[in-house]
This record gives C-alpha cells, structure tokens and sequence, in this order.
C-alpha cells in the first residue's frame, strides 16, 4: 500500500486560539511574539513557503530614519531587535549596520530632512546632516555633483530578509506555534458579529482570533471578514551586479532620493534598485526591462562608476501600499477578533520586530510601546490620513 505524503507543516490544526494569515516576516514575527508571551494554539498558515511572498524579494534595508514620529519609533525598536537577533530569537541574519546615507539635491530635500533630523535625534536616533564632501567619503563611488547635503544614521544598515523569516518560524516552533505551508486561505466564517473558522484549501481551522499579514494580498482577506484594508500591490525591481572595483566592504545604504535611486553591496557585488512612477498597481511580478533607462540615467547622474558593472541577476516583488504610504495597524470594529499588520509601502521588513511585539500587545490586551490608534485602517473614512515623506 502507498503512503500518503506527508503534509507540509505537518496535519492540520483543527483549532486554533488564532490564525496568523501570512508567512512572510510580518506574519513570522507576530507568531514568534505570541507564542513567547505563552499564547497557546498559534497557528500560521502560508499559502507557498515562508518568505515566498514579498519579504524575499526585499532589499533588506533596516533604518529609523522617517518623517513620522510613528515610524521612527518602530524603526528604532526594530533596529534593537535586528542587533540582538543572533542571541534571541537565535539565528544569523547577515546584519550589516553600514548606515543609510540619503543624498539631497534640493533646498526642499534639506529642509524636509533637517527637520526629521531633529524628530529622530529627540527619539534618540544618532542621525546627522552632512556635507556632499563627507558623503563621499562614506559612499566613495558616487558623483557629489548637484548635491547639497546628505543624512545619515551609522545604526541604520540592512541584513538577509529570508534568514529573518526563518529564525522567527524556528523560534515560534520552540514556542509551540504551528506553521503550516502551502495551505491557502479561502474564506474566514462568522457567525453574528464572532469569527468561527478559517477556511483553507486542506480544510477548516476552528477559531475565534484572526491576525491578517498577508502583505499585498491583505485587502482580499480582508473583505472574507467585511473588513476594508485598503492596500495594492505595486511592482518593484531589483538588480544585483557583479563584483566593483572601488567598492568598500562598509558602504552605506545610499539613496539618491532626488531619483529614489538606491544601492548597497550584496556579497561581492551591488544590489540596485528605484521606483518606477510609471508602474500601475497590479500583482505582476515579472522581470521587465522598462525601468532600465530611468535607472541607467539615475546611475549616470549620481554613480556612473556603476554603469561598467555587468548585472548577474534580479528580481521583481510587490510593495504593498496604502493611499498615504503608511501602514495600517489595528483591531477590526468587527467581526470579533480581526487584527491586521499590513499595507507597510516598502518599510515593512525593516519594522517587522516591533510590529509583532506591537500585535501581540493588542491580542493580549496589553499597551504597547508606542501608540498605533493612528495607523488603524479607518484613519482614511475619518479624513486622518498620516503621509510619511522618506520613502523610495
């Protein structure tokens, strides 16, 4: 007689205390968080493999530098977490806290950054204004041309996204959670105003708590509970090249943010990468070769050094943004009990751990270190939009 395979993950729960929806680093650090506070019954489910979604086509950039007084704080938080990661939960993360440096080209640019200078190092954020001069030292192969000041924060810097999923998985395993892959979300059933169920491709999972972390597919699994996320997905490309001549081990993250052109090394080569204003929302995810001549003039204008290094490689992945660019945070009015972390416009992996600590606080009951009633999803019914201005 044939066996059957073995499921991934193992057999399914029937029941859960909560179903974490999403295996990419927001859902993984939400389930790390509450199976360590002692929540019994964690259950995550993916529809592919962890970190398949959008987490692994990061640029694994790590910073506390914002505009938003919120963000800062769960970029700092955040930054703690990545440092100590090697200790608790335990894994290697390929932690590189080279800095970010933003290279400003407007009077507009200086001043809007000055001012969040002043906001982060209120919060305790070492960020500074420097001269093009010194920006050069930091980031050798770039052209100050243009330039008329810089920031940088040496505690900001990037790390492995994949590796980060999996030390939280492994953690939240030790802790008793369950992670079951390849099992698709189909619906979420209610009865009256209470969830009862999840509905999945392997079948049910009886449950009263949802957490949504589905990234850019969030707004679906939203509307299986009634619940409006309003998130789209947005295509970003990628492209890594072959080793540089000239390129320091200890390069900043550098973004030209005139262009959003940005770069860091990627092993023995350079990870590139900038938006692209003519991409609509949609899931395509596909290599295309439309943004190459926006991002060779970029590279061009402000590291024509790069222009000689042949590109080995690359990736599309999808943003997940809302209209003010920000993410949405929060417990649903209804049904009882939807909580979402989600809609992060590309500064999600960077806030992961503070996220899931801040997640689990609100399933608990618990405040938490920061306020996040302003992220909730119905600030754009209530006309309280929170735009945040450092994005790329």
């Amino acid at each position: 007689m044939s066996r059957l395979p073995a499921q991934p993950g193992g057999p399914l729960p029937g029941r859960a205390s909560v179903v974490v929806i999403g295996g990419g680093v927001m859902g993984t650090s939400i389930a790390y968080h509450l199976s360590r506070a002692g929540v019994r019954d964690v259950v995550l489910v993916e529809r592919g493999q962890l970190a398949g979604g959008s987490t692994s086509r990061a640029a694994g950039g790590i910073r506390a530098q914002f505009s938003d007084e919120l963000n800062i704080q769960l970029g700092a938080r955040s930054l703690e977490a990545f440092g100590r990661f090697a200790e608790e939960p335990g894994h290697d993360i390929g932690l590189r806290r080279v800095g970010y440096l933003f290279l400003l080209s407007t009077p507009e640019q200086v001043a809007s950054f000055e001012a969040g200078v002043r906001l982060q190092n209120s919060l305790g954020v070492p960020s500074r204004m420097i001269d093009p001069a010194e920006a050069r030292r930091l980031s050798p192969l770039i052209s100050t041309d243009g330039l008329l000041a810089a920031a940088f924060s040496p505690d900001d810097g990037h790390c492995t996204p994949e590796a980060v999923v999996h030390g939280y998985a492994d953690a939240a395993r030790r802790h008793g959670a369950v992670i079951i892959r390849h099992c698709e979300v189909t619906g979420i059933e209610t009865r009256g105003s209470r969830i009862t169920a999840v509905a999945t491709s392997r079948g049910p999972i009886a449950t009263s708590d949802v957490i949504c972390a589905a990234g850019p597919w969030s707004a679906a699994i939203g509307s299986m509970a009634g619940v409006d996320l309003p998130v789209q997905p947005l295509r970003r490309q990628i492209a890594i090249t072959e080793a540089v001549p000239g390129m320091p081990p200890d390069v900043p993250m550098t973004i030209d943010f005139d262009t959003t052109f940005y770069f860091h090394g990627e092993g023995p080569g350079v990870l590139l990468g900038m938006s692209d204003p003519e991409e609509t929302p949609g899931f395509r995810t596909t290599v295309s070769d439309a943004w190459l001549p926006r991002l060779y003039a970029a590279m061009s204008r402000r590291v024509p050094a790069l222009l000689d290094a042949r590109t080995t490689g690359g990736w599309a992945g999808l943003y997940e943004t809302t209209p003010d660019h920000n993410a949405l945070i929060g417990e649903a009015p209804g049904p009882t009990r939807f909580l979402y972390a989600t809609g992060f416009s590309g500064h999600g992996f960077l806030q992961a751990p503070a996220v899931g600590e801040v997640v689990r606080d609100l399933y608990l009951g618990r405040e938490p270190f920061v306020d996040v009633t302003p992220l909730r999803a119905e600030r754009f019914t209530l006309h309280e939009a929170r735009p945040e201005a450092n994005l790329v």
